[in-house]
C-alpha cells in the first residue's frame, strides 16, 4: 500500500475507561492485532482514535473498532473475537482487488533475478524505484529489508549510487554497547547480521568484503549518522521502530542530493522503554502527506517464509486465544525477527 494515505479521526461513544481498556487489550495488544491484519497505524487518546492507512483498510479499521467497542459493553474481548471481527471486515477482498493493479519491478543482480512475491512486495519495489524516501512497515518475514538491500545492490552495480549505507540501531533499547565483549566492530556486528546475510547472498562473500574494505559499502549503527550529509548514496535504515523521534528526524535530515533512503520496521516489535515514542510511528503520522515519500504497509498475509512458519504462527495464536498466553515485560509484543 503506497502513498494516498488516508487519516480517519473518530470518537467511540460513550466514553468509558473500562470499555476502552477492554477494547485496546493489555499493552494495546488488540490494537496491534488490528494494525498487523489491516496494514494501518492506530493511535488513540482516551476515546479519540486516529487510523492512518490507505482508504479501504483505514475505513475497515474504523468499522472493526466501532463494532468491537459495541461488543465491550457486555463481554471481555479475546484474540479470537478480534480475529472474527477482522474476518468480517472484508479486508481479504480489498487485498485481492489491489493485487490486480500491482506493477511488477524486476531486480537483476549477479546472483540472479529478484521480484516481488505478492502484491504488497510488488508495490513496495515500485515505490522504491520511483521515490527518494520510502517506508516499509509491517511484520517480520515480509521481505522489507531483503528487497531494500536488493534494490540498493542493483543501484550500486548500475552506478546509480556511489555507495551503499546500511544502518540500524545497534542495540534495541538505547544502543548501550558497553556490556558486550570486544571492540566496537565486534559489539555492533551481531545486530547488523541480517544486512550482511542479504549482501552475501546477492554479491558473494569476497565481493562484499572488498566493497566494505573500499568503503563503498558501509554498515554502521545509527549513532554514526549524526553530523553527516549523504549524497549519491543508497541508505537503508533497518529496525526503525527502535529509533526515537529525535533519531528518526536526525536520520531523515542526513539525506543529500542524488540519494535514496529506505526505512523499514515492525511497529509491533518496539523494544524502546514504554515512555519513549517510536520514531517510526511518529514519522508515519508526520510525513504521510509529504510528496516524494512513499509508505508501504505490509500485513500478516504478506509473510513469506518456510511453510511450517505459518503453521507455527497459527499454533501460537490458538494457544494465546485460549487464554494460556503470558504478557511479557515492557511493550514488546513477541514474534520472530
Amino acid at each position: 500500500m503506497t502513498n494516498g494515505l488516508n487519516e480517519r479521526d473518530f470518537a467511540l461513544d460513550p466514553e468509558d475507561n473500562a470499555r476502552l481498556a477492554n477494547l485496546c487489550g493489555p499493552f494495546d495488544e488488540h490494537l496491534r492485532q488490528v494494525e498487523l491484519r489491516l496494514g494501518v497505524e492506530i493511535d488513540h487518546r482516551g476515546n479519540l482514535f486516529k487510523v492512518i492507512g490507505e482508504e479501504a483498510p483505514a475505513r475497515a479499521a474504523e468499522k472493526v473498532l466501532r463494532a468491537l467497542y459495541t461488543g465491550t459493553e457486555g463481554q471481555t474481548l479475546t484474540g479470537a473475537q478480534i480475529n472474527l471481527q477482522l474476518a468480517e471486515s472484508g479486508i481479504d477482498a480489498m487485498v485481492d482487488e489491489a493485487a490486480e493493479g500491482a506493477q511488477e519491478v524486476v531486480i537483476k543482480v549477479k546472483r540472479g533475478v529478484i521480484k516481488g512475491r505478492g502484491p504488497s512486495q510488488a508495490r513496495y519495489l515500485h515505490a522504491i524505484a520511483t521515490h527518494d524516501i520510502n517506508f516499509g512497515v509491517g511484520p517480520a518475514g515480509t521481505g522489507k529489508t531483503y528487497l531494500a538491500v536488493a534494490s540498493a545492490v542493483e543501484a550500486l552495480e548500475a552506478n546509480r549510487a556511489q555507495r551503499l549505507l546500511l544502518v540500524r540501531p545497534a542495540v534495541e533499547a538505547g544502543e548501550k554497547l558497553g556490556f558486550l565483549p570486544g571492540d566496537l566492530s565486534q559489539k555492533v556486528d551481531p545486530y547488523l547480521r541480517p544486512l550482511y546475510d542479504a549482501l552475501y547472498e546477492m554479491l558473494g562473500f569476497e565481493k562484499v568484503a572488498k566493497l566494505i574494505e573500499r568503503n563503498v559499502i558501509e554498515i554502521a549503527p545509527l549513532a554514526y549518522m549524526r553530523g553527516r550529509t549523504l549524497n549519491d548514496s543508497y541508505v537503508i535504515l533497518d529496525e526503525a521502530q527502535n529509533t526515537t523521534v529525535e533519531q528518526m528526524k536526525m536520520f531523515l535530515t542526513r539525506i543529500g542530493f542524488g540519494s535514496v533512503a529506505v526505512i523499514t520496521g515492525d511497529v509491533s516489535q518496539v523494544d524502546l522503554p514504554r515512555h519513549v515514542r517510536s520514531g517510526l510511528r511518529h514519522a508515519v503520522e508526520v510525513l504521510r502527506g509529504v510528496d516524494g515519500i512513499s509508505f508501504t504497509f505490509f500485513t500478516s498475509r504478506d509473510v513469506v517464509r518456510h511453510p511450517l512458519v505459518a503453521k507455527i504462527v497459527r499454533a501460537y495464536e490458538s494457544f494465546e486465544q485460549a487464554g494460556n498466553g503470558e504478557q511479557g515485560p515492557g511493550n514488546t509484543k513477541g514474534g520472530a525477527a
